[in-house]
């Protein structure tokens, strides 16, 4: 199993007049960004089975954009585990329901990189998780054990393959 931990791509800091914050899109250079950020990782992450995403507006299309991007013709799912002020603990049963699939999973921050520290077995992740930021984990050989660090990919950043 992989799993890729993604934060939406840059929004509308402005909330549509008579909609709250769910509502802001992305901003249309966060579309073209992001969609070049994509398809640069797309070999690396391979294959996808299912994309889970916040119902926000900003997130599903951050995921269409990443669905089109890696040539992604499976599932794409609104799951509300992935909403902002939901606990990290709210995703584990859907992570563990898809363990036999990569699956990428995207919202928002602070709750990406909050994630990704529970899953690898740290206090927090040591690096930014800003805009369109991709955090890739795999399943480790022991039952029970963290999650292993695959690479990391900010946006207009060098890929990592080791976080410190």
């Amino acid at each position: 199993m992989r799993l890729f931990l993604v934060r939406h791509g840059d929004a509308d800091a402005e909330i549509p007049e008579g909609l709250g914050d769910e509502a802001r899109a992305l901003t249309a250079k966060a579309r073209a960004n992001t969609a070049l950020h994509f398809a640069s990782l797309a070999e690396r992450m391979g294959p996808i089975s299912l994309i889970l995403t916040s119902p926000l507006v900003r997130t599903v299309q951050t995921s269409q954009i990443l669905s089109a991007a890696t040539k992604h013709e499976g599932l794409l799912r609104v799951h509300r585990c992935l909403l902002p002020d939901m606990p990290v603990g709210a995703v584990e049963p859907v992570i563990a329901e898809h363990a036999d699939q990569n699956l990428v999973l995207v919202g928002h921050q602070p709750s990406m990189g909050a994630l990704a520290a529970h899953l690898l077995g740290m206090q927090s992740f040591p690096k930014p998780v800003n805009p369109g930021t991709v955090i890739a984990l795999e399943r480790a050989e022991e039952a029970g054990a963290p999650l292993k660090f695959l690479f990391y990919a900010a946006p207009g950043q060098q890929v990592l393959d080791v976080i410190q």
